[in-house]
């Protein structure tokens, strides 16, 4: 995985995250949405409701790196 240090990470806008008010999830670029797709159920914090929308970015960054998706996230 590209090495996103605490600086570039600050450097991205809020939505090139799967969970932008939290800053959760970066999907700056393949192996990124790979991750987040795999830990996507994992994440603390937000509700089921809440995870509509990060669910759509996920998959639509995985079209974008054109990565397509083993399974959609939970």
């Amino acid at each position: 995985m590209p090495e996103l240090d605490a600086k570039k990470r600050e450097k991205l806008p809020d939505s090139a995250f799967a969970f932008p008010k939290e800053r959760k999830m970066p999907l700056n670029d393949a192996s990124h949405v790979r991750n987040a797709a795999a830990r996507f159920n994992q994440v603390e914090g937000v509700s089921g409701a809440d995870r509509a929308e990060p669910k759509r970015s996920l998959e639509r960054a995985a079209r974008k790196f054109g990565d397509e998706l083993s399974q959609p996230p939970d």
